[in-house]
């Protein structure tokens, strides 16, 4: 019996691994149980899989123009359902100098769709008019092509060459998709003439196979002989360079999908890929060209720009403004206010990022419009002028990531910074409602570099240290049918009153107690009214009455319904086993709950939950539940904080159950009884 299980075993292992190498990965070769896969055995949910990618990076030598950069993609991806169809949209960014002319290009594109109708595989192939290109910005373009016929079942193919003048830049490489990918080689090919540093980032815990290989350069020499007294002649000889090619190789299994979460900046930030940084390049019988930065030299460069340090130095065009905006502040934290709100009102934001300005400030001035860098770089100059230490700060928005490595693509954005007291105060006057130190959400991701008059950069967190506070009260009476009638007040203030502005103060009145009705399970709302809606710095109060129905269930002489009634939180954000990187909520904030609810005529209580007080480690975090009733009413109080913007990925076990006990606790139900 033990011989035939060792036998089973390595006729198991035999078949398996028959079975892996028999996959054909040739261009076309497309299989029957590739098209009849149902579904990802390691990974149900997955909606697609790449089944094989191949991606080589290599430089190509041409003697008119030096080395070029040829990457040659080819990728096989089997969709199983109508939410994988997007992945059948492939796109791919080409870059652009507009001062050399030079630019990237994609050839050599083949794409097919494998059905099967039948028992039989037909394909589709893809047209050339069924490609389009279209501009992205100033140096981007975009070449973009979707897949024929694509049904749940399919398999899509396709290859192409994305060929590059930059021989200094290798685009960082993705290692893994939002999908699984069952195979992968990634191999990168780099002359010795290249010196660049690989990073790897993310949590699959893999690393390259390093090897050598040898290259040529045949090029020719092209020399005369003679004198200015006699027939020249030119002759040609025929030249060979040797160099060695180092080579890093990826291959990769089963490669797990990156899976979207809650509280999460910027999913890519934390996507497994690898990211070629030049150092130097060293040609033959030539000195070194050192590339090698650090955040000095990226924040020196930006600030030598003349669309970003000489915007700062232009004052003429607001001098005569400033005094009537300045008038009646009688400190410089007054004056700070001032000048901010002034900016934040007058100019209009046009909706486009940059660190660099666009119309430039004086022009953006007169316009009443411009980018992020022609309103704060305007904000900078402003405060300098009264004499307030005030220095641009370059951010990564939290949808461009954050920059892991010295680069000035790492920052798309600028803000403002006052110093006084020797506090920095931060500043963004694109929003409407941002205020002094509440900087717009976009603008809250990890770290900044306040750029100094010189260009010398110093790190600044953008973390926010208070709590927003959320607090809610709710007097209301639980009729004998289940609903429940009464009023409401809320009060918001710091970034939830900043939300509520953004969010609401576009809409007409109407419109917003729609949604608000429509939150609330169609609630009715009446005699509504709002404080301090447009008036920054203050919190925010509404009220109204309501009537909701079917909060509570009735069942024979009692009635169960749950104490935090409609504000119940019944789902817990947090379902994986385990997670690899930060919870970021953004900002730290509490919410307190006090309901007051009337018993209906003729019942009693007969059991209410017990309370609850939770706390995380480290004080991250706490909820407390309570309930205090009688034989007419009932009151029940609420609480919960984050205490912390950003939670360690080591407390996500804690944090889970944390949300798991809260959720468990406010779903417990009052049982009432008839008298």
């Amino acid at each position: 019996m033990h011989h035939f299980k060792i036998r089973l075993v390595f006729l198991l292992f035999f078949v398996i691994t028959f079975y892996a190498n028999s996959q054909d990965y040739k261009f076309g070769k497309v299989s029957k149980e590739e098209l009849e896969e149902k579904y990802n055995i390691k990974d149900s949910s997955s909606v697609a899989t790449v089944l094989y990618r191949n991606y080589n990076v290599y430089y190509d030598y041409m003697e008119s123009t030096g080395f070029r950069v040829i990457t040659e993609v080819h990728e096989r991806i089997k969709i199983y359902s109508k939410e994988g169809f997007d992945y059948a949209t492939v796109n791919q960014l080409l870059y652009r100098d507009n001062s050399s002319s030079e630019k990237e290009v994609l050839r050599g594109l083949k794409a097919t769709t494998y059905n099967l109708e039948g028992g039989k595989i037909v394909e589709s192939k893809l047209k050339s008019s069924e490609t389009f290109k279209e501009e992205v910005s100033d140096y981007y373009f975009e070449e973009k092509f979707t897949m024929p016929n694509v049904k749940e079942g399919s398999v899509i193919e396709y290859k192409y060459i994305h060929e590059s003048p930059f021989s200094y830049n290798i685009d960082e490489i993705d290692l893994q998709y939002d999908i699984p990918i069952k195979k992968q080689i990634i191999q990168v090919e780099i002359p010795e003439y290249y010196s660049f540093n690989p990073r790897v980032k993310g949590y699959l815990n893999t690393s390259p196979k390093k090897s050598k290989s040898s290259g040529k350069i045949n090029f020719v020499n092209k020399t005369r002989s003679g004198s200015v007294y006699s027939n020249t002649s030119v002759s040609y000889q025929a030249n060979t360079l040797d160099f060695i090619t180092n080579i890093s190789t990826f291959d990769m299994s089963d490669v797990s999908a990156l899976k979207e979460e809650p509280y999460v900046n910027n999913m890519n930030n934390y996507r497994g890929a690898v990211k070629y940084e030049l150092q130097y390049i060293k040609y033959p019988y030539s000195l070194v060209e050192n590339y090698t930065t650090t955040w000095e030299k990226v924040a020196k460069t930006i600030y030598d720009s003349p669309n970003f340090g000489n915007q700062i130095s232009q004052t003429r065009y607001f001098k005569d403004v400033l005094p009537d905006v300045v008038e009646g502040a009688s400190t410089d934290i007054k004056k700070v206010y001032a000048i901010f709100n002034y900016v934040q009102q007058y100019m209009n934001w046009n909706g486009n990022y940059g660190k660099y300005t666009d119309l430039g400030v004086k022009s953006a001035f007169k316009e009443q419009t411009g980018n992020v860098a022609d309103i704060n770089l305007m904000l900078v100059s402003m405060l300098k002028e009264i004499g307030v230490t005030s220095y641009p700060v370059l951010i990564s928005t939290r949808d461009n990531g954050v920059p892991m490595f010295p680069t000035r693509e790492g920052f798309n954005y600028v803000i403002a910074s006052a110093k006084i007291n020797n506090q920095i105060i931060l500043l963004d006057a694109t929003n409407k409602f941002s205020e002094p130190n509440l900087l717009p959400q976009r603008d809250l991701n990890w770290f900044g570099r306040l750029i100094g008059d010189n260009g010398e950069s110093v790190q600044i967190p953008l973390a926010v240290n208070y709590l927003s506070t959320e607090n809610v009260i709710i007097q209301t009476n639980l009729l004998s049918d289940g609903s429940l009638e009464g009023k409401m007040r809320n009060t918001y203030d710091k970034y939830n009153a900043y939300s509520f502005r953004n969010n609401n103060n576009a809409i007409s009145e109407n419109d917003y107690l729609e949604k608000l009705e429509n939150k609330y399970n169609q609630m009715e709302i009446s005699d509504y009214t709002v404080t301090n809606k447009k008036t920054l710095g203050k919190p925010i109060s509404e009220s109204f009455s309501f009537k909701v129905d079917s909060q509570a269930d009735i069942i024979g002489d009692k009635i169960y319904f749950s104490p935090a009634i409609f504000k119940a939180i019944t789902k817990n954000p947090f379902t994986l086993e385990s997670r690899n990187f930060p919870i970021d909520f953004i900002y730290p904030w509490t919410d307190k709950i006090l309901i007051l609810i009337k018993l209906p005529e003729g019942y009693k209580v007969e059991s209410t939950p017990e309370p609850l007080s939770l706390a995380l480690p480290d004080s991250m975090g706490a909820f407390t539940y309570k309930i205090t009733s009688n034989s007419t009413s009932m009151n029940v109080l609420i609480s919960s904080s984050m205490n912390r913007s950003i939670i360690s990925p080591t407390n996500y076990e804690a944090l889970k159950e944390f949300f798991r006990l809260m959720v468990e606790k406010e779903s417990e139900k009052v049982v009432l009884s008839k008298i």
